[in-house]
């Protein structure tokens, strides 16, 4: 085809709006296409065009030939960056939101295991469509069975599978993709699910697969066969022409073997041998007669790309309107993290015992000289878990950094609406309402300032400083794929603001160059804070003389001003928005391609 690029290991993508369900995937890769690493090792995809027309498709191949790879550059999953050549549909060139017209199967699946089946679909469509969609899906028994976590028993791997393949076919795609959709399942439930792929393909659908070693019963049920190896096409045509063309190019299958195990066999060919087999069924596929068929028709199609013949559709962004897209996220966020027992039932009650302990340990404080020690202490203390106690928001984006990239590569959600809704959500459930349970279990157990003022200033002071904080932890996070790393970086990050509490070194005397990072320091504008509004106006009655709180305010260097009450609250603030958008932005520029 036309349109490639000179560069030899570039790739260019253009797409178009589909228009109906009978659509062809015509594509062209060129020369070097730099593909993944694997095992050290690039892979590359080789010259080679093809076209995929409505049925069961299938790209198959040895582990490590390009088989993933090439899908994702069909699907729009590749990064674009490094790309060059043309995928079209029905003739036509293809703008970026084919991501929305198309469905997209990773090959682990990406589901709420706290949701029921029928929880994962809903609310994205009327009921109707889920319910018909659960029958065509054959999952009618377990519609409202939890999918399962690890805590949580839910579901088989096959009605999973079948669950991932769901939540594609909820926008009713034309064309969906699989990436080896039979992995991990037994041979029994893989059928099954090739069954239901055909059904859905006798529809009208252009459904491409990647798989790695099909049995006979499911090698059947392909239309068209793709094989490769090292990112080169060997064969590209009718799955049941593809014995007959090996038998001609002098690879004869014996009887009673499997046509797939077969095929692997002659591409790996024996050790000694392997390249130079794998450039002779290249050579001969290129001078075979599916080879110059299909660049008569591509050629066809080509000049009518060029003459500006193509569908003219509506194009679309997303794949549901911006107002439904937040009311959808939050909703699903806010009722995955309810029933999660990690972050709901589990967290309440660490919560509730960690105050009846620190309750217990301060319990009701004294007006004396050792009730200033006391109300310090358990104010440090207070401050210093609240900070702590937030490590468990790194898990918010981490956990889900794979099905955010796949919803949103998908066209599901905008990420500033998956961003809103998972940080209003977790705010809510992870930092406001603990708490709030800490400080009514804590503040009346140590007897603090009994005024209704003081007890709710406590409980706000409280929650922004978890604010704070779990922000911080949200922001450093954001871009980290594993828990353990980011952990690290937060420890040493929360042992620097311990530092500048102003407790274990004096600020006003450390140096220029390192005073600054004592703005920075969450816990010490909550302990400010609650200090001010413990002790200012508090009375110690002394064993000779009555002794006012204050001076332990103006030896702490503390200024208890009105402005200095406020300006710890405007602080926090600020700190939770600055932290907030870091973590946005490192969201909104994550790497989201394959």
């Amino acid at each position: 085809m036309s349109s490639i690029c000179s560069r030899p290991s570039t790739f260019r993508l253009a797409q178009q709006y589909l228009c109906n369900k009978c659509a062809s995937i015509f594509s062209t890769v060129p020369d070097e296409f730099q593909s993944k690493w694997h095992e050290h090792n690039l892979i590359f995809i080789s010259l080679f065009s093809g076209i995929m027309r409505p049925g069961l498709n299938a790209i198959l191949g040895p582990t490590g030939s390009g088989k993933s790879s090439f899908l994702d550059v069909l699907a729009a999953r590749k990064d674009p960056a490094g790309l060059s050549g043309e995928v079209l549909i029905n003739g036509a060139l293809q703008p970026p939101n084919f991501k929305c017209l198309s469905g997209y199967v990773v090959q682990d699946d990406i589901v709420m295991g706290t949701l029921t089946v029928r929880e994962n679909f809903h609310p994205r469509e009327k009921e109707a469509r889920v319910n018909h969609l659960i029958s065509e899906l054959g999952l009618n028994k377990v519609a409202d069975a939890k999918v399962g976590t690890q805590l949580i028993r839910g579901i088989s791997s096959g009605k999973r599978k079948r669950t991932s393949i769901g939540m594609e076919l909820i926008i009713d795609p034309s064309v969906l993709f699989l990436d080896e959709p039979t992995t991990g399942l037994d041979a029994s439930t893989a059928y099954s699910v090739l069954l239901l792929l055909k059904r859905m393909a006798s529809q009208g659908r252009t459904i491409v697969m990647s798989i790695h070693q099909p049995r006979y019963s499911i090698y059947r049920l392909f239309d068209s066969l793709t094989l490769l190896t090292n990112g080169k096409l060997v064969y590209h045509g009718p799955a049941q022409d593809a014995l007959d063309y090996f038998a001609k190019i002098g690879f004869a299958c014996e009887a009673h073997n499997n046509p797939a195990d077969f095929f692997l066999d002659v591409i790996n060919g024996s050790s000694a041998a392997v390249n130079s087999i794998e450039d002779q069924l290249v050579e001969k596929y290129k001078n075979c007669s599916y080879a110059r068929g299909i660049k008569a028709e591509l050629e066809r199609v080509t000049w009518a790309k060029d003459n500006n013949i193509r569908a003219k559709c509506h194009t679309i962004t997303y794949n549901s309107s911006f107002f439904h897209q937040p009311r959808w996220v939050s909703w699903r966020t806010f009722w995955n993290l309810m029933l999660n027992p990690q972050t709901s039932v589990a967290q309440l009650a660490v919560t509730a015992l960690m105050a009846a302990i620190v309750g217990a340990i301060f319990y009701g404080v004294k007006d004396d000289q050792s009730g200033i020690q006391n109300r310090f202490g358990v104010l440090f203390f207070i401050t210093t878990n609240q900070c702590f106690s937030t490590l468990s928001a790194a898990e918010i984006f981490i956990t889900e950094r794979k099905l955010f990239i796949h919803e949103y590569t998908s066209g599901y959600y905008r990420v500033s609406v998956y961003f809103l809704s998972k940080i209003l959500s977790d705010i809510i459930t992870q930092c406001t309402i603990p708490s709030i349970l800490f400080t009514c279990v804590v503040y009346f157990m140590i007897r603090l300032k009994p005024t209704a003022a003081a007890f709710f200033i406590f409980m706000v002071t409280v929650i922004l400083v978890s604010c704070a904080a779990a922000s911080m932890t949200i922001a450093i996070s954001a871009d980290q794929s594993v828990v353990a790393v980011a952990n690290i970086f937060m420890t040493i990050s929360f042992i620097f603001m311990m530092i500048f509490f102003g407790l274990l070194v004096n600020l006003k005397s450390t140096m220029d160059w390192l005073s600054w990072l004592k703005y920075l320091s969450i816990p010490r504008y909550g302990l400010e804070e609650l200090e001010i509004n413990e002790f200012v106006g508090l009375k110690f009655c002394g064993n000779v003389s009555t002794v006012m709180s204050r001076p332990h305010l103006t030896f702490r260097g503390i200024n208890y001003s009105s402005w200095a009450f406020w300006h710890n609250h405007i602080a926090l603030t600020v700190l939770t928005l600055i932290f907030l958008i870091i973590a946005y932005i490192k969201l909104r520029f994550i790497h989201k391609f394959s």
